[in-house]
């Protein structure tokens, strides 16, 4: 008896299971694609990346742990016999205590995958996200107020003429930022979302706020070699998104950031473009969390 296996050893040899770090999600989804199928979203019910195996075993592992407190499961099995009714009661718990909807949304998720059941608590119901309760990159913080910019104003200046994202831009060497063109200087991400790749263009007019960071230096070296863990690197990120899109689309202004989104409103080849120019590929994204 001593030697069996705990419920939480048990949980994270399954999420190791899972593990498809490496191979490509996108890859993946265009293979469906090809093949007939059609989907609202899609699923390989694997994990490919480590940020997201981070985020849903913390998800599952606070699930098991309040699972065992509140109704005595010790085996991954009696859980697995129970996950509709439990999964079901937990997540309205977490409703009731008003969580946000994104973080219920995420749970749930993560809860799925790890029970492989894609409609697992399906009758629960989540409230709606609304961007408007978005309070991260559009106002101040709590968290912002333990940053100070004026002490880091060259990073700045590099994030918003590129916009990348924090691991992207902790990860970036001196040899990835380059001249493509005499006129068009460019920062290669060599992994980014769902492990792609791709060459992000340098906001025409603040190219020099990013050679200045890598001119002259090593190629071997990393362009950063930290990032203050409260800079708000994602209001960055949105004012490249904006800034690219004006430029892209000059006769254009932001789309209005309530009602319903007419098709006349926004120029949708600028806003595809500065979409891929993020790493997402989807141009609801953009117009909801950036432009918008």
């Amino acid at each position: 008896m001593g030697n069996r296996r705990g419920i939480i050893f048990e949980a994270i040899t399954r999420l190791d299971a899972m593990m498809m770090a490496g191979e490509s999600r996108f890859l993946a989804k265009s293979a469906a694609r090809q093949a007939g199928e059609t989907f609202w979203t899609f699923s390989t019910q694997t994990i490919h990346s480590h940020r997201t195996r981070q985020a849903y075993q913390q998800h599952v592992l606070h699930f098991i742990n309040w699972a065992r407190d509140s109704h005595a499961i010790n085996r991954l099995l009696h859980l697995d016999e129970q996950a509709e009714a439990l999964v079901a009661q937990y997540l309205m718990e977490r409703v009731a205590v008003q969580k946000s909807p994104y973080t219920i949304q995420a749970e749930r998720a993560a809860l799925r995958l790890f029970f492989q059941q894609r409609d697992l608590a399906e009758t629960v119901h989540i409230p709606p996200r609304r961007r408007q309760d978005i309070q991260r990159s559009r106002v101040e913080t709590r968290q912002d107020r333990h940053f100070q910019p004026a002490h880091w104003q060259d990073t700045i200046a590099f994030l918003r003429a590129c916009g990348l994202r924090r691991e992207e831009a902790t990860a970036l060497f001196v040899r990835e930022v380059y001249w493509r063109s005499q006129e068009r200087l460019v920062v290669y991400v060599r992994n980014g979302k769902g492990g792609q790749s791709r060459e992000v263009w340098v906001l025409p007019g603040h190219e020099q706020a990013v050679w200045s960071l890598v001119a002259g230096r090593r190629q071997d070296d990393h362009v950063f070699s930290r990032l203050p863990k409260n800079m708000d690197i994602h209001s960055y990120r949105r004012e490249y998104a904006q800034s690219l899109y004006l430029y892209l689309a000059p006769t254009y202004q932001l789309p209005p950031s309530t009602g319903r989104l007419k098709s006349d409103a926004y120029d949708r080849h600028a806003a595809m473009t500065v979409s891929e120019q993020l790493g997402h590929h989807r141009i609801d994204v953009v117009l909801r969390h950036y432009l918008r």
